[in-house]
């Protein structure tokens, strides 16, 4: 299922490489290379010129394994099955065959060779898409690990094993040509050299050999000092002889093969393992991926022939923990994780994605060039922050609280670093076991508030960094650990919330000794996990350790709603920008869509994985969630914006859906367009929500209806000559040169035949016409017919399809026969009474009864019976009257007592 009620699955943000080795071509037509890493169940294909993000392929079935690239095809192994496509989400082929995973993939020529878990070594012919041949190897004597063609070796292909041996083969006679002894230890990559005959082999042990395939001689052997040789590329840009290799501590080591020792080295090239690096051809440029989620271009243009960092994606190494959406265009997103750095994801193209670094004790001293990345100057993970948009042109204007410190560290989002201000109160200064728990930011932009989990809070100016007042006495304002502070938009009060059961109301500026004490004091059933506010209003949601939200009113200071129903600890909350609804999240892995004003759940789903932190974005067009064991931020659509929903409370018995979380590309399920996503959502919706609610025609028999007609339908019915005079064009209608096709019509809103000067058969009779013959319209027989039947429903309906000028045809119609008039008017003068006693459609029965006063009143009072219904016609008029004059005068008191209080 790809959509709840309210939100459809979008796409994912912040994914960019996983331990897969990063694979580039080149293509000829674009004169670019093209850099291509796996996510996941996806890959992503990145243009060289600026690392932009040119297609995002569509998910596979399971994780993707290995890739390979040829001129022609990217090729992805998952599961069982290898796919081959083109232009980077085009599907063109499907081989299946393999009874296990494929790990090792090399496209050679018209053939693609691929290797399995098992040993299995099968050839497919790439356009046919049939095994050309195969073969097994046992895993207890040669289980293959590398897998290379060398050049101008043709038809033959090189085997890596695990058990250090190499075999040569000849693919097209499936025949071993020789066996190379090895070194006795794993060989875990095999990359060709420039030079001809000779590969590079790399072992688990760290050494790499330059081995002469022809002569069977190793030409020398390198050391790398940091273990696991895991990726090897050469330069074959001009003179440089120059080798580079991964290593596991994430360093890329460069090595001067004339000189056989080290050129020079880049450390903390990534966080993690270097898995993949790539040379381009002829070009002084290397790439590099990672599982630390990072894609980096490296250029060597520096005097000692050292490289730089050019161009980088990047993404979190760990799992985002909090997000929220910053300012009020709802394009990005600010997010923290484990691996201490703070960034801002873009929801409109990942070129804007940014970093703002890691936190770090020593913001200087770290940015010194050699440090590693357990360096000890960098801080413990964030758990929250909070920014505040008002002065982030003037100073920092974010906050954020650590893992086991009692520091608040600043950062500035206009300057994209870490702040200067590290927020301690003197009298912390030595305590090593005070610990900031909660963090807030005033909407005016010039103060943070910090709960602590000794239960103090303090109050910062973020511009200076000095400490301006506390709260509470000197124990504390709560008798436990701080779980939550927020201000109100006029800094007026500061609202606290504890582990002690209690949420309290404090004098923002305290300068008298009564002020430090709480203003007001509400208790709560269990301890409070967290606190949530809205900035537009004077809503608070507050998390309970027994799973339940409590809404409190920060001006009335009361609480005003409750939602039970999760079953584990909630993660997190987030309210729409209207405040209508309120949408929490829980470790029993579903998320919760609650109506504040209707206090009702009326959405609900579940995800494969817990989610720990969801924020909305301020034009409520998405839903962010980060979730357990997921480094990417996903998006939800919100449904209500272009399609119509259903928003009736959820029952008790309906069942949850498990919803899978977006992908980093958008299916056909996931909104390709406006007009499609209508259409499909249109039919979901039919297959598994049969029982829409269909708003009855009047909701209360006690009450007067409205009719749903547009107010130019009726409004100027007593003006309609008036509008008539103002229309009629200046000059007359010119009629056309040419006569009109086929037959002649009636200029009018609908067309109408000409048939005036058709001749007839009896065009020329000479029958008279019976006196008592009557000349009828058709609305007139539709009051024929109601005279017998007294039902008046048809009538009602036939005028309220009228336009203004037809109604007022019609009326006038009335008095068109002498002998049917009275009648006429007798039971229009009924319709009208009907329409009043079954109190629906009351403004169309007013425009109507106006407009028959005003073209028959003179009749009405000449004929007795008429005058005499219309007696009985007032009353049923000051009857419906009453009662909607009653409604308004009591809706408009009830507006004037809510303003007052």
């Amino acid at each position: 299922m790809s959509h709840s009620r309210l939100f459809q699955r979008n796409r994912a943000l912040g994914y960019v490489s996983n331990h897969v080795p990063v694979v580039t071509r080149y293509i000829q037509r674009r004169k670019e290379n093209l850099i291509v890493t796996c996510t996941g169940r996806s890959f992503h294909t990145y243009g060289y010129s600026h690392l932009t993000l040119l297609s995002v392929s569509p998910a596979h079935e399971d994780d993707i394994t290995c890739l390979a690239a040829d001129t022609f095809h990217i090729y992805t192994a998952s599961g069982n099955n290898i796919y081959a496509w083109r232009r980077g989400n085009e599907l063109k082929h499907t081989y299946k065959g393999h009874s296990c995973q494929v790990h090792l993939m090399l496209p050679f020529g018209p053939h693609l060779i691929s290797v399995d878990e098992e040993g299995h070594l099968k050839i497919w012919d790439v356009k046919t898409e049939e095994v050309a041949a195969e073969t097994r190897f046992s895993n207890s004597t040669f289980m293959i690990s590398a897998l290379m063609h060398p050049v101008t070796y043709i038809n033959k292909i090189l085997l890596g094993s695990e058990q250090g041996t190499m075999q040569l083969w000849n693919i097209k006679m499936m025949k071993m040509i020789y066996t190379f002894d090895g070194w006795r230890c794993k060989i875990n990559i095999i990359e060709q050299a420039p030079a001809p005959d000779v590969v590079a082999v790399g072992l688990i042990d760290g050494r790499i050999i330059l081995h002469n395939l022809k002569v069977n001689e190793s030409v020398f052997e390198l050391v790398q000092d940091w273990g696991l040789v895991t990726a090897i590329s050469f330069r074959t840009d001009g003179d440089n002889h120059i080798m580079a290799t991964g290593t596991t501590q994430g360093h890329i080591v460069l090595w001067n093969l004339d000189k056989r020792r080290i050129e020079s080295q880049i450390l903390n090239a990534h966080y993690g393992s270097v898995t993949g690096i790539k040379c381009l051809p002829q070009e002084p440029l290397l790439v590099s991926s990672s599982p630390d989620n990072t894609l980096k271009v490296w250029i060597f243009d520096l005097a000692d022939g050292a490289g730089r960092l050019l161009k980088v994606r990047e993404g979190h190494a760990e799992p985002p923990t909090t997000i929220r959406f910053y300012g009020d265009d709802g394009h990005n997103i600010l997010s923290i994780s484990g691996d201490s750095s703070l960034r801002i994801f873009s929801t409109q193209t990942e070129t804007f994605n940014k970093s703002l670094g890691r936190a770090s004790y020593n913001r200087k001293a770290s940015k010194k060039k050699g440090r590693i990345v357990e360096d000890p100057l960098i801080m413990p993970p964030m758990t929250e922050i909070f920014a505040e948009r008002t002065r982030d042109k003037e100073w920092d204007n974010i906050a954020a609280t650590h893992h086991g410190l009692g520091v608040v560290t600043t950062w500035s989002y206009d300057k994209l670093k870490m702040g200067k201000h590290k927020l301690l109160p003197e009298k912390f200064k030595f305590n090593m076991n005070i610990t900031a728990t909660t963090v807030t930011i005033t909407q005016c932009g010039n103060f943070v508030i910090i709960g602590y989990n000794n239960g103090h809070v303090e109050r910062f100016n973020i511009q200076s960094g000095l400490h301006r007042s506390s709260y509470g006495n000197e124990k504390g304002a709560h008798d436990g650990s701080v779980k939550g502070v927020t201000a109100d938009a006029l800094n007026t009060v500061v609202i606290s919330a504890g582990r002690d059961a209690t949420v309290k109301f404090w004098t923002f500026k305290p300068l008298r000794a009564i002020d430090k004490e709480p203003k007001t004091v509400i208790k709560v059933e269990e301890s409070v996990e967290w606190l949530r506010s809205h900035k537009e209003n004077s809503l608070m949601a507050v998390a309970l350790q027994n799973f339940s939200i409590v809404l409190i009113d920060i001006d009335t200071r009361k609480i005003v709603r409750k939602f039970e129903g999760h079953t584990g600890r909630l993660t997190d909350a987030s309210f729409s920008p209207d405040s209508r609804w309120l949408v929490s999240a829980s470790m029993d892995r579903s998320i919760r869509v609650w109506d504040i004003p209707s206090s009702q759940l009326i959405d609900i789903f579940q995800v494969p994985d817990a989610c720990t932190s969801l924020t909305f974005s301020p034009t409520g067009e998405f839903l962010a969630s980060t979730h357990v064991c997921n480094l990417g931020i996903y998006l939800w659509s919100n449904r209500t914006l272009y399609s119509h929903v259903s928003l009736k409370a959820v029952k008790d018995t309906d069942q949850i859906p498990l919803i899978s979380l977006p992908n980093s590309s958008k299916d056909k399920s996931q909104n390709a367009n406006e007009e499609e996503s209508i259409v499909i959502d249109d039919d979901e919706v039919k297959d598994v929500d049969s029982e829409d609610y269909v708003s009855p025609d009047q909701l209360n028999s006690k009450l007067i209806t409205m009719s749903a007609l547009a107010t130019s339908r009726w409004l100027n019915l007593l003006n309609i000559d008036i509008v008539k005079r103002r229309n009629k064009p200046r000059e007359p209608l010119k009629t056309p040169a040419a006569a009109p096709f086929f037959l002649p019509t009636i200029s009018g809103l609908q067309p109408q035949f000409d048939f005036s000067d058709v001749q007839t058969e009896n065009a020329n009779s000479k029958l008279v016409r019976h006196p008592e013959f009557k000349i009828t319209t058709p609305f007139g027989k539709l009051l024929e017919k109601s005279i017998e039947s007294d039902e008046f429903s048809d009538l009602v309906e036939k005028l309220k399809s009228m336009g203004p000028s037809d109604i007022d045809k019609v009326v006038q119609e009335l008095a068109f026969d002498m002998m049917s008039m009275v009648p006429f008017m007798l039971q229009f003068m009924k319709m009208l009474k009907f329409m009043l006693k079954s109190k629906k459609d009351f403004e169309l029965a007013q425009a109507y009864l106006s407009l028959f006063l005003k073209y028959h009143g003179t009749v009405i009072a000449s004929e007795k019976e008429l005058a005499d219904f219309l007696g009985e016609f007032q009353k049923s008029q000051l009857k419906s009257w009453k009662v909607l004059r009653e409604k308004i005068f009591y809706n408009l008191s009830v507006v004037q007592h809510l303003k007052r209080t």
